[in-house]
């Protein structure tokens, strides 16, 4: 089988490639990133000389490319990460989230209906129900939840997913939409709130926290995460949304006073700054449907896996390093400049 991983040179979706070639070497994952700022190819150093895997750099929202790379290739699948995911930058600069989350969507949707893929899976996010509220924690996010959005990225996600399930219903296109919870683990870029901490903390630099810090978020590893869609793509009803949750909820300000007793850190680094516009105030998903129909169970709790997280930022602490500095958007002319 031939599965295009679209965005899959970021956090998750190098995960994800990582998982997929290694799992099935028999199958041949191509990874099709534009390599935008969270792009990074030094996430897949572990798999980029295996035989089942390419890189094609290229961008979802041009459709000329689009279409010419699914006649080239003839994919079997698609799971589709590419998203500009950031809230922050959603809020400063909403168009591009428009054009990548939305229109890149709708062209992957369009080359997968002339092409005949077997599955197109969407890979979205818990933000599409917008949040709960803090004194409620017996309520959860199903399948069925109204969406109800609070960003520019949120309302971008929940638009593409709007569209892929549109394109089953008017078109018969074999589709699956997963929402996953807030991930985390290796790899993460370092702009988001984990790796932020770790690498801060250890610099003995401030700590920003957005208001008090009792924003909570279901933290879901991204190893399980992976499993998740894995099962989906192959398991999943045709038509269908997933909620992927780690049952496992923190505050913002748990989270952050965690990696600090873990990197013996003290708590007068935290500073509490001004909350972000819209900011949600409660993520819970209710995975009761991905458990009961295709067994999937998360291997990590939270505790564990921040741990594991951890050691993996104080063991790599290179890779982040090239980033913060700006060095590991070089690696792509590095790597493949002679080969074009």
């Amino acid at each position: 089988m031939k599965i295009i991983v679209t965005g899959g040179a970021g956090f998750i979706g190098s995960n994800f490639v990582q998982y997929m070639v290694n799992t099935y070497p028999e199958d041949e994952i191509i990874n099709l990133d534009l390599l935008t700022y969270a792009g990074n190819l030094e996430n897949l150093k572990p798999v980029e000389d295996k035989a089942n895997y390419r890189f094609i750099r290229g961008d979802i929202a041009d459709r000329e490319f689009i279409f010419s790379l699914f006649e080239q290739e003839k994919p079997d699948m698609v799971v589709n990460f590419a998203a500009e995911s950031h809230v922050d930058r959603s809020i400063t600069d909403p168009e591009i989230f428009v054009r990548t989350n939305v229109m890149g969507t709708t062209t992957l949707l369009d080359a997968c209906n002339k092409f005949g893929i077997k599955r197109m899976h969407q890979v979205s996010t818990d933000e599409v129900y917008g949040d709960l509220p803090l004194d409620r924690p017996d309520l959860f996010f199903t399948e069925t939840t109204p969406l109800h959005t609070s960003s520019p990225y949120s309302s971008a996600k929940a638009s593409a997913d709007l569209f892929v399930l549109a394109y089953h219903r008017t078109y018969g296109l074999p589709v699956t939409v997963s929402r996953c919870s807030n991930n985390y683990g290796p790899y993460h870029f370092p702009e988001k709130l984990i790796p932020l901490i770790i690498s801060r903390a250890l610099a003995d630099e401030e700590l920003p926290v957005y208001g008090t810090g009792e924003n909570v978020r279901d933290w879901l590893h991204v190893s399980d995460h992976c499993k998740a869609i894995d099962l989906i793509i192959r398991n999943g009803r045709e038509g269908e949304v997933y909620n992927i949750g780690g049952h496992n909820e923190r505050t913002n300000l748990e989270v952050v006073k965690t990696i600090l007793r873990a990197l013996d850190k003290p708590e007068s680094l935290i500073r509490f700054v001004k909350d972000r516009p819209g900011h949600d105030r409660r993520y819970a998903i209710d995975p009761t449907k991905l458990e009961t129909e295709l067994g999937w169970k998360p291997q990590y709790n939270f505790d564990t896996g921040i741990q594991q997280t951890i050691q993996w930022y104080l063991d790599n602490q290179e890779w982040w390093k090239n980033i913060l500095s700006g060095e590991y958007s070089r690696y792509f002319d590095k790597m493949y400049g002679n080969r074009l």
